[in-house]
């Protein structure tokens, strides 16, 4: 005799509607509302961790929301009109947010970027509509990123109807990080110490003002990478991208910051290597950066501090360096784990640091001489 197959209950309507995503019209809808992953062991000893917000879950990365933001500011105040092209420097992933933008807006969208951009971006920024502008020579002092400025300056000469964002200067670029922050304050509830990696300055200094106006006293920990002068190092050759400059971006918010740590290329691999095995969550140079110091944080801060930080884009981009082997033997990558803590300086101008280094003084490179230059050793 047949049984009858039994059926599961009904789940109401109203939760099935709460539960589902929304039908979108636009792929800005995509952007936002990303996850939050807890870190423990083992990349963390067995009873610490960290908090980690998940930006590759957007589809392009972390700046997917600042590229939307400044580009409908633009259209808002005037400055960009309908279907002015769009014309920025990037290493990357801002420039897959402007072809969202551009893809949203109705922007043509033109890339400057330099010999350093791994095959896999210009393939997708291509695919995507994307015109690629390639500059051959770094500048002698500001590097390819200061060759990649000047090259968008005679661009823009020859188009005057076009638009820069200007993400290093651009306020927008900062507040567009605003609603990122609060999905952390949703998603967490209490933060004491926020670890960030810090390029234009952007999402640091857009999560880290909002977070501080609800915790005061909450920590934030500026994360770079060795040759990077934004925090006072002297310039000197880079191989991870995006984090740290060859310039120096008006829109790092130096007085938010309780203390910076300066990391190296191997140790950012080997960071990044160990998440993707152990957790199914990593990223590239930036995530592999920020985790090693977050990592550090979860063992030295008391129990019961909660630790958040922010990676800022998934490993896709990276399968052909950070995760491929003759990449990185060719650059001396593997073989060199971190040491359990960082070295330690006083001051950013004591000594070219090359290895982990941590530094509790921090300071505008650029107004050392104003009185209150020292910043966050007044926290």
């Amino acid at each position: 005799m047949n049984q009858p197959t039994p059926t599961a209950r009904p789940m109401p309507a109203a939760q099935i509607l709460a539960d589902a995503k929304r039908p979108l019209h636009t792929p800005a809808g995509l952007v936002g509302g990303t996850p939050v992953l807890w870190i423990g062991a083992p990349f963390t000893t067995s009873d610490r961790g960290f908090w980690a917000k998940l930006e590759g879950h957007n589809p392009g990365g972390i700046k997917d929301r600042t590229a939307l933001h400044m580009v409908r500011a633009a259209r808002e105040r005037g400055p960009l009109v309908p279907g002015a092209p769009l014309i920025e420097s990037t290493s990357g992933t801002l420039g897959l947010g402007l072809a969202l933008a551009g893809a949203t807006y109705g922007h043509p969208v033109t890339v400057v970027t330099d010999p350093g951009m791994e095959p896999l971006m210009t393939g997708l920024l291509t695919a995507y509509g994307a015109e690629i502008d390639v500059v051959d020579t770094p500048h002698p002092h500001g590097g390819w990123q200061e060759a990649r400025r000047r090259r968008v300056t005679e661009l823009l000469a020859l188009r005057p109807d076009a638009w820069c964002p200007d993400q290093y200067n651009n306020p927008d670029n900062i507040a567009a990080y605003a609603p990122l922050a609060h999905e952390l304050l949703a998603q967490l509830g209490r933060i004491d110490t926020l670890v960030v990696s810090v390029g234009t300055g952007g999402h640091s200094a857009g999560i880290g003002s909002v977070l501080r106006g609800y915790f005061p006293d909450l920590r934030i920990v500026g994360v770079d990478t060795t040759g990077s002068t934004i925090f006072g190092q002297p310039a000197g050759p880079r191989l991870m991208r995006g984090l740290g400059s060859s310039i120096h971006p008006r829109n790092v918010a130096y007085d938010l910051f309780d203390e910076v740590h300066w990391v190296a290329a191997p140790e950012s691999v080997w960071a990044a290597r160990r998440l993707a095995r152990h957790h199914y969550a990593t990223g590239g140079w930036s995530v592999g950066a920020v985790a090693l110091v977050a990592r550090w944080v979860a063992r030295t801060a008391p129990p019961e501090h909660r630790i958040a930080t922010v990676f800022p884009d998934g490993p896709e981009r990276y399968v052909g360096t950070v995760f491929d082997d003759p990449y990185c033997h060719r650059h001396d990558l593997l073989g060199h784990p971190p040491a359990d803590d960082p070295d330690e300086i006083g001051d950013p101008r004591e000594r070219t640091v090359t290895r982990w280094t941590r530094c509790t003084r921090v300071a505008d490179p650029l107004a050392r001489s104003a009185p209150n230059a020292l910043v966050g050793a007044a926290r």
